[in-house]
């Protein structure tokens, strides 16, 4: 990973972002198949748990990748690229494991925490860029 591009960091993050939301769409759909539940939850809480986690995902993955390729597009190095892409990965899998029950645990928190480090990172990166010229970081 040490000689990777920037833009290969963003791709190597973003491909796991989007296979990880991909394990969670299929959890759904097996859960809905197991239940013969075709739209909403049918008071199942295990397809309203499932739906949730896939759901969480898919409302904060799309931003960090984006967050990722403007980095890229900005000329960061690829090891700042590495850093927000690997823990906004980890926040996302750690939240993943921790939404398997419906009580607050710490995966759960470790990774919203970290998905918030993550997407604050890209957020400052991407401000002070803004108002910057010349080389990043």
């Amino acid at each position: 990973m040490a000689d990777m591009t920037t833009a290969q960091a963003a791709a190597l993050w973003s491909g796991l972002m989007i296979l990880l939301m991909i394990v969670l769409a299929i959890r759904v759909i097996m859960t809905r198949q197991k239940h013969g539940i075709g739209l909403g939850d049918g008071g199942q809480p295990e397809l309203t748990v499932a739906g949730r986690t896939f759901g969480n995902c898919a409302e904060y993955v799309p931003v960090g990748v984006g967050a990722l390729a403007l980095l890229t597009l900005l000329g960061m190095p690829a090891y700042a690229v590495h850093a927000v892409g690997g823990v906004l990965f980890l926040g996302r899998l750690l939240h993943s494991f921790g939404l398997a029950t419906d009580k607050v645990t710490l995966a759960r928190k470790a990774g919203m925490g970290l998905t918030f480090l993550s997407l604050i990172t890209a957020a400052g990166m991407l401000i002070v860029h803004a108002f910057i010229r010349g080389q990043p970081f």
